[in-house]
């Protein structure tokens, strides 16, 4: 089976094979995948980490080896924590954002299929207690500090990136940050975690979610102290939660109608 990774700071992913189809996620810097089929100029991909389908460019296609993509599976990589940064070797500079993926980064070097890049920016460490085995309290304070960096991001249906992100796209690089791979959509990742019944309880890190007046989970956000929430709503912007929902003092409007609250991190 073909694999590959991506080796540009972000690609694309479409819902149908044309250019003019909307884009359903992105490839970030670093993420692996899996090619299902090939349909003229497109090929359909299976992301690695959250299993999501879309079509891609073959153009921006970086190909690896079953090998590669196996040893890739098994650890929790480090992530660039600089707005943008770049990695380098003789022949190539790549721009990268916060989030991206650093593959098999020893502190100097990463390797992306059959290349080795230098990378001097700064990064999360796994093994020093940003991962899945680090304290609560430490992970929890990288995922605030890196959701200020993305205050207003633009927002964009389907993106994953600094300079473009949707809701879900915003809470899955920043839980992506302290090594908690969660699914790409709002509608997945609400079977994730364990429910918190009342906003009065909630804590810093906990996820919100709200649904449509037919009942579909549409939007997500993270909750901050004070019953204050970041979300990605035509930026990602920090508003005032209750019972009810979010309130936008601009508009003295509810925008989005609270469903249901999750505990991510014990």
């Amino acid at each position: 089976m073909n694999h590959g990774i991506c080796a540009l700071s972000v690609v694309p992913v479409r819902a149908e094979p044309s250019d003019k189809a909307e884009i359903v996620t992105q490839l970030i810097f670093g993420d692996c995948y899996t090619v299902l089929l090939t349909q003229g100029n497109w090929q359909q991909i299976r992301t690695t980490a959250d299993h999501y389908v879309g079509w891609m460019d073959p153009k921006q296609h970086q190909p690896v080896t079953s090998e590669y993509l196996a040893a890739w599976s098994a650890q929790d990589h480090p992530r660039s924590l600089d707005v943008v940064q770049v990695v380098s070797n003789a022949q190539t500079r790549i721009p990268v954002t916060i989030g991206a993926r650093l593959p098999f980064f020893d502190g100097m070097t990463l390797r992306v299929g059959e290349e080795t890049y230098f990378f001097n920016g700064a990064a999360t460490n796994p093994q020093n207690g940003h991962g899945l085995q680090g304290p609560t309290d430490k992970r929890l304070a990288l995922l605030l500090k890196a959701g200020q960096i993305f205050l207003k991001a633009p927002y964009l249906w389907g993106g994953r990136s600094l300079f473009g992100i949707d809701c879900s796209g915003l809470v899955q690089q920043l839980y992506g940050l302290i090594g908690v791979q969660l699914p790409r959509d709002a509608r997945q990742q609400i079977d994730h975690g364990q429910t918190v019944h009342f906003v009065s309880q909630t804590q810093p890190g906990d996820l919100a979610f709200f649904d449509n007046a037919d009942g579909n989970i549409i939007h997500v956000g993270i909750l901050l102290d004070d019953q204050q929430i970041l979300h990605a709503s035509g930026e990602v912007r920090i508003d005032p939660l209750d019972h009810n929902g979010i309130f936008n003092r601009k508009t003295q409007k509810y925008t989005h109608k609270l469903r249901l609250i999750k505990r991510i991190l014990d």
